[in-house]
């Protein structure tokens, strides 16, 4: 039997693990049961390797084994790029053994699991999904989640197209889905989705193929965040749900935000983990309750919000949309919060209605 447990710290760097440490060196968590690690970094893709760096080092000291036996065994998904009042910061998922029993009531359960090494031709095909799907089954059959109606997260860092992977795939004869890395890592993210929405009965896999793959707007999951990173090379998986079998304090909850005004749904996401909101806040006895907060933002992907268009795509820093959407969302649901410690990623391929969030909520009792 295990507990799980996630636990969440600011970070004052890129390369500040000062606080994974202290949890550590205090024996609060031990290394040994660190199973994944989800972290918002500042900066650019070097800051992301850098913090990544960071963890590796420390956990190989902690834990007496080299940096290559962590990076297999400690999935790190690393989102980069913060906007706004978005603060860096470091999620711990843990699960240590446990003696205790089950109470009987759902309560945080996690699964992780990696795929196999894919090719560069495979990212964005119907390959990349089936192999999503069952790595995401395995994880949540690790979780000990019998029912996938209780799966409120699931997390995907899948491999990015780089021009050197296009290359590779060119000297042995093979065809990417397309040459430019961008759009190549945008299909592979909407492959990764949609294999989660399969795993979970969300689509019938009768229905897909490569062709609906970033083109058919009305698949999606409706708790699928995935996200891409040349560091990867197979996809990396963290299921984030509540099992009658966990022996965990914690409790994991979702709600979706069908665009970036849509307060309701963010609502649901705390009260789906049992916290309350009162005259459209937190309450402010349920606010130390809260472990840690993910939300997918989509903003970028709509013209507009309710008729009104933005502009995103066309203003000065067009070129950072996704990071001006993470920050729209985080704001939102910062504020119905009361503390800016929450992780926003951006991605709209197949993860929730076109221009959704998507809110995953953990509480402690």
């Amino acid at each position: 039997m295990h507990e799980a447990q996630v636990h969440c710290v600011p970070m004052a760097s890129p390369s500040d693990v000062s606080e994974v440490a202290r949890l550590i060196d205090e024996g609060r968590v031990s290394a040994a049961d660190i199973v994944a690690v989800f972290a918002q970094t500042e900066g650019d893709g070097y800051a992301r390797g850098f913090a990544a760096q960071s963890l590796e080092i420390l956990f190989s000291e902690r834990l007496k084994i080299d940096r290559e036996e962590v990076r297999q065994r400690v999935p790190m998904l690393m989102i980069g790029g913060t906007a706004g009042i978005m603060t860096p910061h470091i999620n711990l998922f843990v699960k240590r053994p446990s003696s205790a029993r089950p109470s009987g009531q759902k309560r945080l359960a996690l699964g992780v699991k990696s795929s196999r090494v894919l090719l560069p031709e495979e990212y964005g095909t119907m390959v990349q999904i089936e192999e999503v799907a069952r790595t995401v089954r395995e994880a949540i059959a690790d979780a000990g989640i019998t029912d996938a109606a209780d799966v409120h997260c699931v997390e995907v860092k899948c491999p990015a197209m780089t021009p050197g992977r296009v290359q590779d795939a060119q000297r042995r004869g093979k065809r990417v889905v397309n040459t430019k890395p961008a759009a190549a890592s945008s299909l592979a993210k909407g492959a990764s989705a949609l294999g989660v929405a399969v795993a979970l009965g969300e689509i019938d896999a009768s229905t897909l193929s490569d062709e609906v793959i970033c083109r058919n707007w009305d698949l999606y999951s409706r708790v699928a965040s995935t996200s891409a990173g040349g560091e990867q090379v197979a996809c990396r998986v963290v299921v984030i749900g509540n099992s009658t079998a966990s022996s965990s304090e914690l409790i994991a909850g979702h709600g979706v935000m069908t665009d970036q005004l849509d307060l309701a749904g963010a609502y649901e996401a705390f009260r789906s983990a049992g916290l309350s909101v009162s005259d459209g806040v937190l309450v402010a006895e349920d606010r130390p309750r809260v472990r840690a907060v993910f939300v997918n933002a989509g903003a970028d992907f709509a013209p507009g919000v309710r008729g009104r268009r933005h502009t995103m795509h066309s203003d000065f820093l067009w070129s950072y949309s996704g990071w001006q959407a993470k920050a729209v969302a985080h704001a939102v649901v910062s504020a119905i919060m009361g503390d800016t410690l929450l992780l926003a990623s951006a991605g709209a391929e197949h993860q929730g209605p076109p221009g959704a969030n998507l809110v995953c909520v953990i509480a402690g009792p």
